[in-house]
């Protein structure tokens, strides 16, 4: 396997890891319901904790997922995965390229 799609497999890692979360799919199948929710709008439907989720989507929020709108002292999110898709499609790609046969 060429050195390339190694490298655009261990770059794509952290997302794996992100969305392999249940508690980070869900919070990404709320957000695509809906435009926009602050984190005590998901805590509202949702079993974890405000803190929880918090920590959920900072850890998505790093990979890219989900972006911030600051409405005065609220925080609200919403999915931004237009960076992941691209990261995917990448590895899609360079797997139809280099690892079939």
């Amino acid at each position: 396997m060429a050195q390339q799609a190694i490298d655009v497999f261990r770059a794509c890692i952290p997302l794996f890891t992100a969305l392999s979360d249940p508690a980070r799919q869900d919070i990404i199948l709320l957000l695509a319901e809906h435009e926009r929710l602050s984190v005590n709008e998901i805590a509202e439907q949702s079993k974890l904790s405000r803190p929880a989720i918090s920590h959920h989507l900072k850890i998505m929020r790093d990979n890219h997922l989900v972006e911030i709108e600051q409405k005065g002292t609220q925080r609200y999110y919403s999915l931004s995965l237009d960076q992941s898709l691209k990261q995917l499609k990448q590895l899609i790609d360079i797997v139809e390229s280099e690892c079939i046969l």
